[in-house]
């Protein structure tokens, strides 16, 4: 059955949002890089950039290359896949890795830009940094939503019927979720090197630097200044486009595959619930760029001002999506229309209390972070147990939003009844949608920090005037409470995605079963035929219970692994930052022109440490995340693979807002103390704050944003590996 032709304003959001994309890249290349100075800084930044690139996807073109070849063989060999998933495969990953590459092209090009705009008007430096990350918001979403839309339509048009349409949807719709795939592995190695490039960049700087030689922070006599503006871009550009690219896709094709297995027995429906995610991403995208275009700030603007410019283009878009979704449900005549759209409130409304709680828990405008800073003034150690505690303390709101978020959207979609899983599921997926569908304007928010901490740190190097200085400081910090909220709404989708993802499992299972001669499930007394059976037959039928040892288990190494996966990342940052550290001390020791100013530091050098760094302690952590899920299916089968994934998505999600909100909570103290309290810079508060935001650092930058993409790699994985699982299990 042919999509119907309101489905095509999906692929011409996609287009859309890569043209206004394009506009905003030439009207920041139009801008002014400024004086001499302020090009040659931005040159070292932008080049020690793409050289970081170019080497991880170096890396990465081996790696899929091998697991290429492994799917390959599994399809067109073995039979075990779909012939189109090596395929798939590859384009998730190679789509991910553009979206982070024309993110990190801009943000490496627009520093030098905002600083010269910065000089000029407050407004104008505002305009080119936010605008500037607006371009890695809508590549984003357009190439995520061009890609899955024309996917599904290729998929749908060339794949052989299985049983009938309605059967032929779910195997599509479970045959695109390997796009998933590649896109999640993508974005672990972006957000694990990424994250382990600029916290070994940002502690040498700060350690060696600031406390040790006691010099500013961007300061151009410290070897290791331009890696830290590098790993800015590195991290929080790239890294962050790549975790919610995968988020957003994810979501998308996990609400496309349970849409099509809750409308079963109709395949008019069936076809409308596949399209209705792809319409809201539509939808948000073209909203999303409304709200671009109307963020702007007058000359004077207090950080209130800013933040409320900021939050005047988001909130606009959220509230026209909620009314936009309210008629595309009606207009696709969907049952349950109502219940659908408060499915998509309930995201949006999630989204939000989640980045609102994360503000309150990491800015420094409030009670928390000011409470870390008081501690500071007794030393390094009740600074860090004030932070750990911050940080436990603030995951209670998150989680029971989420929590909250699940159980509202399951019983509006389900009409209220517990028992209607598929369509239940299908509102939870839907929110995850809804979530995401400002995604275009979020993410411009988030990729707007790096940009304007670049800005300031041009500034600096370069020797703006103290007023052009004091602007960029204040983009720079409406960057880190934008940044803090991005980190916890990436954290919030996460677990929505991963949820909807753990469902879609069971449709995977059932296509497996069916492809192995399972045509009838033996329930006890009763026989179901496995096209017909329902979630909670396939519960009954692998008895998925509390009681079950092997759902148990599952349960135990998912959370072990969250934990695992945390502390190989934190000791991969500190591995990395030692290499560092002594190549900075080794520089002032053995050119002391450095810090009188006469010598030029060795940039290059700090550069290169980082990057090999980064590339050779990303690989492990990440192998470990697609290595688990295949040897829990082995070994535990379908129902130690679903434990594991519950186990790993509730540790997971929980431990992830920990460690970005204590991260976040130390790194905000530190600021609020160089702000002129409790002492101010280069006071013993100073000084302990400097150690709480250097332990943090790998807490809010590298393992709690990684966890985010653990969680969903390890359900599409075992959704990918599910044909091994059910032939070769030994349970």
């Amino acid at each position: 059955m042919n999509p119907e032709p309101i489905f095509w304003l999906a692929p011409s959001a996609g287009l859309v949002a890569l043209a206004m994309a394009w506009h905003f890249h030439r009207q920041m290349l139009a801008g002014s890089e400024g004086t001499p100075r302020m090009r040659e800084i931005a040159g070292h930044v932008r080049e020690g950039a793409m050289a970081y690139l170019r080497q991880q996807y170096r890396v990465m073109a081996w790696v899929f290359a091998g697991l290429a070849g492994v799917f390959g063989v599994m399809a067109w060999g073995l039979g075990l896949q779909d012939g189109w998933m090596p395929v798939l495969f590859v384009a998730g990953g190679l789509f991910s890795a553009l979206a982070g590459y024309c993110g990190m092209r801009t943000a490496t090009a627009a520093s030098a830009r905002t600083a010269h705009a910065a000089a000029s008007s407050l407004g104008a430096g505002l305009r080119m940094a936010f605008r500037s990350g607006a371009v890695l918001g809508l590549v984003v979403v357009g190439l995520g939503l061009l890609n899955i839309s024309l996917w599904f339509w290729l998929l749908n048009a060339l794949h052989p019927s299985g049983g009938g349409d309605a059967h032929n949807l779910v195997l599509v719709t479970t045959t695109a979720l390997s796009f998933g795939m590649g896109a999640s592995l993508q974005a672990l190695f972006a957000r694990v090197g990424g994250g382990i490039y600029t916290k070994a960049a940002d502690v040498g700087a700060d350690l060696v630097g600031k406390v040790e030689a006691g010099i500013p922070e961007d300061d151009p006599r410290n070897p290791a200044v331009i890696a830290d503006n590098v790993g800015d871009n590195v991290g929080d550009v790239a890294g962050m486009g790549a975790d919610l690219y995968e988020s957003y896709c994810g979501s998308i094709l996990a609400a496309s595959a349970l849409g099509a297995a809750a409308f079963l027995g109709d395949t008019a429906l069936q076809m409308k619930a596949v399209a209705a995610p792809m319409l809201v991403a539509a939808a948000g995208i073209l909203l999303s760029i409304l709200g671009v275009l109307v963020v702007r700030t007058k000359e004077g603007a207090t950080q209130q001002d800013l933040l409320a410019s900021l939050g005047r283009g988001v909130n606009l878009s959220s509230v026209l999506i909620v009314v936009a979704t309210l008629g595309l449900f009606h207009a696709l005549g969907l049952p349950n229309a109502w219940g659908l759209w408060l499915a998509v409130v309930t995201g949006l409304g999630t989204g939000m209390v989640i980045g609102w709680a994360t503000e309150y828990s990491t800015a420094s405008a409030y009670r928390p972070t000011r409470a870390i800073a008081e501690q500071a003034k007794g030393g390094p150690a009740t600074l860090l147990i004030a932070g750990l505690a911050v940080g436990m303390m603030s995951t209670a709101v998150p989680v029971v939003a989420v929590a909250a978020g699940v159980l509202l959207s399951f019983l509006f979609a389900a009409g209220f009844d517990l028992g209607n899983l598929s369509h239940g599921l299908y509102g939870v997926a839907i929110a995850a949608v809804g979530m995401l569908s400002t995604l275009g304007i979020t993410l411009a928010s988030d990729a707007y920090g790096p940009i304007a901490d670049n800005a300031g740190g041009n500034a600096e190097m370069s020797g703006l005037g103290p007023e052009v200085r004091q602007r960029t400081d204040a983009l720079d910090s409406l960057g880190n409470t934008t940044a803090a909220t991005g980190k916890g709404f990436a954290i919030g989708s996460a677990a929505l995605t991963a949820l909807a993802l753990l469902a879609s499992y069971i449709e995977v299972i059932r296509v497996e079963l069916v492809k192995t001669g399972v045509t009838v499930l033996e329930l006890g007394h009763d026989q179901v035929p496995t096209s017909q059976a329902t979630l909670r037959d396939f519960m009954q039928y692998y008895d998925v219970t509390l009681i079950n040892p092997l759902v148990l288990a599952g349960a135990f190494l998912g959370s072990m692994v969250a934990f695992l996966f945390s502390g190989m990342t934190m000791l991969a940052v500190g591995r990395a930052a030692g290499r560092m550290v002594e190549e900075v001390r080794r520089q002032f020791r053995e050119m002391p022109g450095i810090l009188e100013g006469k010598t030029r530091p060795d940039y290059a050098r700090c550069v290169a440490i980082s990057t090999q760094g980064a590339q050779r302690e990303m690989v492990l952590p990440s192998c470990m995340a697609v290595a688990v899920p295949v040897a829990t299916g082995l070994l535990l089968g379908v129902a130690g693979v679903i434990g594991l994934l519950i186990g790993g998505l509730s540790t997971g999600f929980v431990l992830a807002v920990f460690l970005a909100n204590a991260g976040g909570a130390w790194d905000n103290a530190k600021k609020f103390i160089e702000e002129g309290n409790h002492g101010g810079k280069g006071s013993p508060a100073h000084k302990a704050a400097v150690i709480g935001d250097t332990v943090g650092d790998p807490f809010k930058d590298t393992s709690g944003p990684s966890l985010n993409i653990l969680i969903k790699l390890m359900s599409i994985v075992a959704i990918v590996a599910a044909a091994v699982t059910v032939r070769y299990s030994l349970f």
